[in-house]
């Protein structure tokens, strides 16, 4: 049986504060459920939830350094629907509201780094892979080079990293280097860990990491350009033989329209009209007027440029002359959130904002709404789109990253597809592309088909578990 250690950030249901905490909360499961021992390991932060950490027991207390400082890890281990999840504790750096944004994050996360391969000899379980994600990670395999692999209990560990989103790269100022990492200046180059003048924990992980991984085919090329590659696109060109791109995927246990949670009536892909009920339901809740007929666009979304929030901007007069209803959940910069707020109140009857995050609300508005807007700029993989296919709001996409691999484009001569989606990021494009589905919406037979179609997506974890675990035999086999 294949062994893998993931190391995180983030895990629901631990922690969360985007698609990383979904992943790392599902994929292991998946994996289990095909064979492989898969754990993880994360940091205990104060924001996890008391009833959580009373599960929780503390099996070891070790000393952990941090260049020249000695700090306490506490091994705490607990076991969620089958999955053995360990989290470190050190007061100092965790025990603070919120899990990122901090003035001192380099040194927070070298500990983790650090503690992490630590840990492993008191885990009570030797893994095959050390797998890390993103760059609060990406020292792992940096450290596990410098201080770790002549020792006879790493000399066999393979790595592999997983790039969420390229453009967060925990660049820091280069005296951490020996200071909390205590890496020699040697390693200070740019075929180790320097970029522009900084220590990357990124740059890092790629280098040193035996593979690579991110999430989507498509991001996996874009990262390869200039115009997506943030300054690092050389590098992951060099490294190309040891790039994988993997579609992430959903938890069809967690998101699955037929159990009902948080929504008015549960549905499948052969009960539309219980979907309906859903739709009066949100347009109800969110204070618009309750009409079957009135197409419901659905956003669930950070409002950050990134997200094509700049083209809903532009496109918003031009889209409320469409018969249709706008809700929109999410928050993010403030000149996007006061947008919306004013647009609301303009707009009473076509338009409805909640500034937040609410989870059930975002099921809600899955299941209620018959389009799903998602024109990201740019788009590692995109979650949202995929949970608003489980719940039949048909996503209306910009075909970039992990959008352009998840959504077929709907062909009005075929009837084939599961979404609709541009290639130019332009407010015209989007606008001409919602106004085909709103045309196709009129015709219920073709649209129901669509919905249909959207449903039965295979965008479960399935298909990239497999992946992993064809990855994973052919690291460990090395």
């Amino acid at each position: 049986m294949i062994k893998v250690l993931h190391a995180a950030a983030e895990a629901v249901p631990f922690v969360k504060t985007g698609g990383l905490g979904d992943v790392i909360g599902a994929l292991p499961k998946e994996l289990i459920h095909r064979g492989v021992d898969a754990r993880v390991i994360l940091p205990r932060y104060r924001d996890i939830a008391a009833e959580m950490l009373d599960q929780m027991v503390v099996t070891h207390r070790i000393t952990v350094p941090v260049g020249w400082r000695q700090q306490v890890c506490e091994i705490g281990e607990i076991q969620l629907d089958g999955v053995t999840f360990y989290l470190l504790g050190n007061d100092y750096y965790f025990d603070r509201a919120g899990l990122y944004g901090h003035a001192d994050d380099h040194e927070r996360f070298a500990f983790f780094c650090r503690a992490v391969l630590e840990a492993l000899p008191y885990l009570g379980f030797e893994p095959d892979i050390l797998h890390s994600h993103d760059w609060h990670t990406g020292m792992i395999s940096v450290l596990l080079e410098a201080h770790y692999r002549q020792l006879p209990a790493y000399a066999a560990l393979k790595t592999v990293f997983t790039i969420h989103n390229l453009e967060y790269q925990g660049n820091f100022a280069s005296d951490m280097l020996g200071d909390m990492l205590d890496l020699g200046w040697e390693y200070f180059s740019p075929d180790r860990v320097e970029f522009s003048g900084q220590v990357s924990f990124m740059k890092g992980a790629i280098n040193f990491s035996d593979w690579i991984t991110t999430v989507s085919k498509s991001y996996a090329e874009q990262i390869q350009q200039p115009e997506y590659g943030h300054g690092l696109d050389g590098l992951l060109r060099s490294r190309a033989d040891r790039l994988t791109g993997i579609v992430n995927g959903i938890d069809f246990a967690e998101y699955n329209p037929r159990n009902g949670a948080y929504i008015a009536n549960p549905f499948d892909g052969r009960s539309l009209r219980k979907r309906r009920e859903n739709k009066r339901h949100l347009q109800a809740e969110m204070g618009l007027p309750v009409a079957e007929e009135i197409p419901v666009l659905g956003m669930v979304s950070r409002l950050v440029d990134s997200k094509g929030i700049p083209l809903i901007a532009e496109a918003l007069e031009a889209l409320l002359a469409f018969p249709c209803q706008l809700v929109v959940l999410g928050q993010g910069q403030e000149a996007y959130e006061q947008f919306f707020a004013e647009a609301a109140r303009r707009y009473p009857r076509q338009v409805a904002v909640k500034i937040g995050f609410d989870s059930g609300l975002a099921r809600r508005i899955f299941a209620g709404s018959d389009l799903f807007l998602m024109p990201s700029r740019v788009e590692p993989c995109g979650l949202s789109q995929l949970n608003a296919m489980r719940y039949g709001s048909v996503p209306v996409v910009h075909a970039t990253g992990g959008l352009k691999d998840t959504v077929l484009p709907y062909q009005a001569f075929s009837g084939e597809g599961t979404g609709f989606s541009f290639a130019e990021y332009d407010a015209a494009a989007l606008l001409s592309t919602v106004g085909q589905a709103l045309t196709l919406f009129q015709d219920k037979k073709a649209w129901n088909k669509l919905v249909q179609a959207a449903m039965r997506a295979n965008s479960s974890w399935q298909p990239a578990a497999g992946q992993y675990q064809v990855l994973y035999s052919q690291l460990s086999a090395k």
